[in-house]
């Protein structure tokens, strides 16, 4: 039981531990929702990578073609005279190839659309070396951001937890369950936004997991991800990311379906059911539930479908 200094048995203030527990779990969401950001981030950097990485080996290959054009002309300019001084030009890198290849007494017998095909395919290679190494660069930083992220959303969690195993099991209970109990009589929606709305109600009880995305565990982005997935409507497992998905729509004209989300930045999504109710995965302590529109700070609502 919570104890204050110098009371060998006082009670437990509970209102103070479930506001220092939200906190702590709020931040922990919070970068989560960074964590998945910078996942996203990083899927589409890496993709680009690959394409990079293709494109540098496709104008390889083609400055490789080039320059054998280049030397089949340089052969045929010096006719035997000076193989040696033809050899060491042969074989000099790409860089030292062209400076080379510009100050020879012979350059002018060479034809100047080859010499600049080449310059140019040089050019070209190197432009997209060097994003390649960039985009390299770009994915370690999310990498080391990932990682710095992960260890905020243990730290918060281990110490949220650590407040709660101070309490007795009643009180504990009494903390964590606030699922709002009521439900709509009839949630007017058809269509998609009825399909959404059946499997993320589905989902109630659910265990919250920090990234997860089912098919029994679900942060909040996850579980209103795949509920849209059932409707087929793909979102981005991302609350910041799906605020810019879909329609956004004032709160007087919500309707069952729509995605609301809280706080300033964005780090929490929920899904509204109708009369004043939300469907979220809320947070480790009490998985998916339903809860008051304005639970949390409220800043606006989109819909996908």
């Amino acid at each position: 039981m919570l104890s204050i200094p110098g009371s060998a048995q006082a009670e437990p203030d509970i209102d103070a531990v479930r506001d220092r527990v939200d906190r702590l779990y709020h931040e922990a969401e919070q970068a989560s929702e960074r964590y998945n950001d910078a996942k996203l981030e990083l899927a589409e950097l890496t993709d680009e990578l690959e394409s990079l990485e293709s494109d540098e080996a496709r104008q390889g290959d083609r400055l490789a073609s080039v320059r054998s054009d280049v030397r089949d002309a340089v052969l045929q300019t010096y006719q035997g005279n000076d193989l040696g001084a033809a050899g060491d030009l042969l074989g000099a890198d790409s860089g030292a190839f062209m400076n080379e290849l510009t100050t020879m007494s012979t350059v002018n017998d060479l034809q100047d659309a080859l010499l600049a095909d080449y310059n140019d395919e040089l050019k070209a290679y190197t432009i997209r070396r060097e994003e390649t190494e960039r985009r390299r660069d770009q994915i370690a930083d999310l990498e080391e951001q990932l990682a710095e992220e992960k260890k905020e959303i243990d730290a918060k969690a281990a110490e949220a937890e650590a407040l709660l195993d101070e309490l007795e099991a009643e009180e504990r209970e009494a903390l964590l369950s606030r699922d709002d109990g009521r439900l709509p009589s009839d949630v007017p929606a058809s269509g998609r936004a009825k399909a959404a709305i059946e499997y993320a109600m589905a989902q109630r009880g659910d265990s919250y997991v920090w990234g997860a995305a089912g098919p029994d565990a679900f942060d909040c982005s996850g579980l209103t991800m795949m509920a849209w997935a059932q409707a087929g409507v793909s979102l981005p497992h991302s609350s910041s990311a799906q605020y810019g998905y879909g329609t956004h729509v004032a709160e007087s004209d919500l309707q069952p379906g729509d995605l609301v989300f809280y706080y300033s930045p964005i780090s929490h999504v929920g899904m509204y059911i109708g009369s004043g109710l939300i469907v979220h995965a809320a947070n480790p302590g009490v998985g998916v539930v339903v809860s008051p529109l304005h639970y949390m700070p409220y800043v606006g609502a989109t819909r996908p479908g």
